[in-house]
Order: C-alpha cells, then structure tokens, then sequence
C-alpha cells in the first residue's frame, strides 16, 4: 500500500493567519471570537462570530483577480499558497499533471450570493456582474488554485457540509494510494459571516446567544454549552506519496494512515451515534490500529447540547476501557465551527500535535457535564507524546468523516 504523508500546511483562521500565528494562539488557548462586524447584527439573536481579522486578500492575490472572486476563495487561495511555500514543493513541466487539488467548501459563496441578488433587486439584471457564477460555485477554489500553480492532476471539490474538509483530505489520500496523482493540495475553505447565513442559523436556534461573552460563547462538553458559533477560515495541507517526498527531500510532518466515512441515514440536523462510531472504526480497521494505540482525538465538540453527548457516547462506544485514558479536545471552543473548512483546520492542528507533542486545550470548560465524561483537557495545553491521533468531522445530513494521522517513522 502507498504510504501518504503531509509536507507542508497553510492555515486562515479567527485566531490566527498562518502556521506559526495559529499554533501559537491555539496551545495558549486564544479564542477568535468577537462582536460580528461585517454586518449590523443587532436584529439578530446572535451577533458574535469568528471572523478572520487582519486578512488582506491582495497579500494573496492582484487586485484584479481578488474582484471576481468570493471571500472563501480568497482563504483557499492563501492557505494554498502558504502550504505550497510550506512545502518546498515545485510544480514544473515535468510534474504538473502528477500534482492534484481537492478543496472543499461546506456553502460557497454566500456572501457574493446576497450582494449580487441586492444589485439585482436594486439597479437590475443588467448590473449583475459577469464573474458572479465564478465566484459562487463550491469548485472554484480548487479551479483558482490548480490555475494558480498549474497543476493539472486530479481536480475536484466535495460538499459535505460540516465533514467537507475531512472528506477532501480523505479523499485525496485514496487518490495518492491508487496511484492517480503524487501529490494532492486538500483541505477546506469557508467564509459565510453574512446576514442570511446568521439569520438561518438562528432559526434552527443552533448559535450559542451567549452575546455579552464573545470569548466564553463557545464552550464544547461544558454543561452550559448554548448551540455553536460561527467562524470562518480555510485549513489546507500538501499530502503526497512518501515515495515523491523522499525524492525530492521533503520534511515530513505526519503520516495519514486512515480514513472512516459514514451516513446515519437519521435525520438532516440531528447526530445519531452509530454513524459516528462507525467513522471511526473504519479508520482504525483502515489504519490496522488498535483503539488503545490512539492518544489523542480531535473532536468534532461543536457546542452543542445533543453533538457533543453524540460524540462522546461514539467515543466510549469505540474505545471501551481505553476511552478514559484518551486526551479528548475541540479546538472549535477557540475558532469557533467553520463548517466546510472545519475539517481541513482541524486537521492542521492534529498534525500539529502530533508534530510538536502539545495537545490542545478545550478553553471554556467550567461545568461538568454527566453526559460528557471524557478528559476534555480542560483550558490549559499539555504536553504528551503523541503517536497516534485522530479527528472527526460530522456533517448536517448524517454525514460522518474520521482522519487518524500517525507520527512518522521510516
């Protein structure tokens, strides 16, 4: 079987642009949440959020280009390019067709949707902008970074919501072990702070109202926990053989070593845990790992009430005796959930703790919850060697997507 490894990874998030940026608020447990300013929000149940700040998408991209395209283009496009440099990857001549992308987007471009439709309503069709399909269509941010870099292998995007960066990741490493590319650029992007994507969510009453807090809002596994916060952000990752990577002299962050899918062909909103355990079981039959070689998970811990119960129930299910002695964080308490790219994000931070030896903390854990009794690694960062880790993604619709990464060894 084809070995697949992760040289080079690039990160936009609420609580940091760049690797390095990123890590660090993350292992000191600094959370990107804030008062929502893309928008009034004071009619809305909700009005905090984790907006990416700082980010100036003409760092990334001509002024030009940056017009016709929506914001999470913009995020893939900059994650892409960092995980490139990142990577010491070359594309040339002899390599491109060999070089693929897979980035997925959980809603496209929102925001692009509602200012094109208020053109519309306002000054008529005839104003529309001609780049305005282009900028909304989920697949255009694996076509703007294949035209970026010519790479002219395998190009897709999938639409999985919340599991969307998982499953692009996923994917691209069954595409690498059979042998139809070399190297895959993977991962997910995401940017829908807008007034009707806000206003959705409230109405399905998901969004934690936990508006005077900003920082505290977001809390997975705690018992007080009101429903999820909203972010925004794009996490991608250079994955190739570990054949192509030695050629070339790579560094090597971590290996992937297993990928679980899953439906729970339940309801459209509501988790049941069958179909999470069973995503994480196909990792470890996948991956050939024992539960009690696992160290560390990831969680999906989106903050609310009946998801975090969800999957801490799949976890004691898949784990048994060994579930207590797992180090169980969701990162979302400092990002927020930034549903498409949450997958890819989350899957940097995997690597990371694996790469480093520093397990994240789930920041905001207060109270308690009998229904969530697991070692959440609560508000401080611990260091621990870390051979195996695991992720998991779950989607609205039942969809479940499960990442284990292992600690590289020859």
């Amino acid at each position: 079987m084809v070995r697949v490894v992760v040289t080079g990874m690039g990160a936009v998030a609420p609580n940091g642009i760049g690797i390095e940026s990123f890590w660090r608020n993350i292992i000191h447990g600094v959370s990107g949440i804030a008062p929502i300013t893309r928008f009034d929000a004071s009619r809305h149940d909700t009005q905090i959020a984790g907006e990416v700040k700082g980010f100036d998408p003409l760092q990334w991209i001509e002024k030009k280009e940056a017009r016709k395209m929506d914001r999470f283009i913009h995020y893939a496009i900059a994650a892409a390019q960092m995980a490139y440099d990142d990577s010491g990857l070359k594309v040339t001549d002899e390599n491109r067709e060999r070089i693929g992308v897979f980035v997925g987007t959980g809603m496209g471009g929102i925001p692009a949707l509602e200012e094109s439709h208020r053109i519309l309503m306002e000054k008529g069709p005839g104003r529309i902008s001609a780049f305005f399909i282009p900028s909304i269509i989920t697949n255009l941010g694996s076509g703007q970074i294949s035209m970026r870099f010519g790479m002219k292998g395998p190009n897709s995007c999938v639409c999985t919501a919340c599991a969307t960066g998982n499953h692009a990741i996923g994917d691209s490493f069954r595409i690498i072990q059979r042998g139809d590319a070399d190297v895959m650029l993977a991962g997910g992007s995401e940017a829908v702070i807008t007034p009707l994507t806000i206003g959705g969510f409230c109405s399905m009453k998901a969004l934690s109202t936990r508006n005077a807090e900003p920082t505290r809002a977001s809390r997975p596994l705690d018992k007080e926990r009101d429903g999820f916060v909203m972010g925004e952000g794009a996490g991608l990752m250079v994955l190739e053989s570990l054949d192509h990577a030695r050629r070339r002299g790579a560094r090597i962050y971590a290996e992937l070593v297993g990928y679980g899918m899953s439906a729970d062909a339940h309801h459209i909103t509501q988790p049941a845990p069958d179909g999470a355990i069973r995503s994480m079981r196909l990792a470890l039959q996948d991956a050939k790992v024992t539960p009690s070689q696992v160290a560390y998970i990831n969680a999906h811990g989106t903050s609310t009430p009946a998801g975090d119960a969800n999957e801490t129930m799949a976890v004691k299910a898949v784990f048994n005796e060994h579930a207590p002695c797992l180090a169980v964080s969701s990162t979302k308490s400092m990002t927020g959930h930034l549903l498409g790219a949450a997958g890819g994000i989350e899957s940097v931070i995997t690597v990371l703790t694996i790469t480093h030896g520093i397990i994240p903390p789930t920041i905001n854990y207060e109270t308690p919850d009998p229904e969530c009794d697991l070692d959440y690694v609560p508000n401080t960062a611990r260091q621990a060697e870390v051979r195996y880790a695991l992720t998991n993604s779950f989607g609205f619709g039942g969809t479940n997507a499960t990442l284990l990464f292992r600690k590289f060894e020859e």
